[in-house]
């Protein structure tokens, strides 16, 4: 089956009370690793792509990589441009056969936001009326590949300016800021994460059905960074994103939750592992096999403990 776009996922999980996991794939083994929990759970799918994973692992080989995976499951799977942070950028990837792609003109002045993502949607659009373009207000803190922000320059997501930038802009999806934040550290210890679910809310009803993103929801999962520790790393102490509130999220107006730095987490915690009880092996396969099922076991528990989407597919 050809790649699907996410028009009608968002609908039914609005309607339905669930969000859809987007997660983000460098490589065959993570790709194989999301793709195996989701089809033994027939859970929807957006895989995702980085303007880093592009450079990595090429656009071409990601595409293939794929193809194969919708070959082998026969799972309804989008693919997503994860920040696209030019307009260049997303033609590429529109061109090269993306369902959904993102703009992230968070980081400039309200009306230049307004612009760039006008001018991307107009050329999605007019490519293809399906092609879903997400845009995002209000910016995250922390670090993610390209994305740098640092406390003083976050900001949440004004609900003032939500109806004016989605009218102008015609995106078909908003990535807004009320609390998450990109990579594995979060919150120090001592710190209470808390996320917004007032300016939720309140967007929610300002913009009645009209699908929201969260990026920066991995939960930075305690036992991976203790494996990682255990074998060698030096990973400080962080507190993530707690899942009752990503659920409870995933249960309002947030169609789309995005995880990325707890698969990392999960793959480096079974490598390291793999390799310090395993010093002699030097046979890839020996650690990325188990390295992929760490990478299964992760997006099962997210599928169904955070985003409700287990049956959904």
């Amino acid at each position: 089956m050809p790649l699907v776009n996410t028009k009608k996922m968002f609908e039914e999980a609005y309607e339905g009370g669930y969000a859809i996991g987007a997660f983000n794939v460098n490589n065959m083994e993570i790709i194989q690793g999301i793709v195996n929990a989701a089809n033994k759970l027939r859970a929807p799918l957006i895989l995702q792509v980085s303007a880093g994973a592009r450079r990595y692992a090429n656009q071409t080989y990601l595409l293939k990589l794929v193809e194969a995976a919708m070959i082998e499951s026969g799972l309804p799977i989008a693919l997503h441009l994860d920040h696209g942070d030019s307009f260049e950028l997303c033609k590429d990837c529109i061109d090269g056969g993306f369902t959904s792609v993102m703009i992230d003109g968070s980081h400039l002045p309200f009306e230049e936001n307004i612009e760039l993502t006008r001018r991307v949607v107009d050329y999605a659009h007019s490519h293809d009326p399906m092609i879903v373009v997400e845009a995002e207000l209000g910016r995250l803190e922390g670090i993610e590949d390209d994305v740098v922000v640092s406390a003083e320059d976050a900001s949440y997501t004004d609900p003032d300016e939500v109806e004016e930038f989605v009218a102008r802009t015609g995106c078909d999806s908003l990535a807004i800021a009320i609390g998450t934040s990109h990579g594995a550290y979060k919150f120090k210890p001592g710190q209470k994460p808390q996320l917004r679910f007032d300016i939720l809310e309140e967007i929610e009803r300002r913009l009645p059905g009209f699908p929201i993103v969260l990026h920066g929801a991995s939960s930075v999962i305690p036992e991976y960074v203790d494996t990682i520790n255990r074998y060698g790393g030096s990973m400080p102490d962080a507190i993530g994103i707690p899942e009752d509130m990503l659920r409870k999220a995933a249960g309002m107006a947030v169609c789309k939750i995005n995880i990325d730095s707890d698969l990392r987490l999960a793959m480096t915690a079974s490598v390291r592992k793999y390799l310090a009880e395993n010093p002699a092996d030097f046979d890839p396969r020996k650690y990325l096999g188990p390295a992929r099922d760490a990478i299964e076991e992760i997006v099962a528990h997210k599928i169904t403990n955070v985003l409700g989407c287990d049956g959904k597919a």
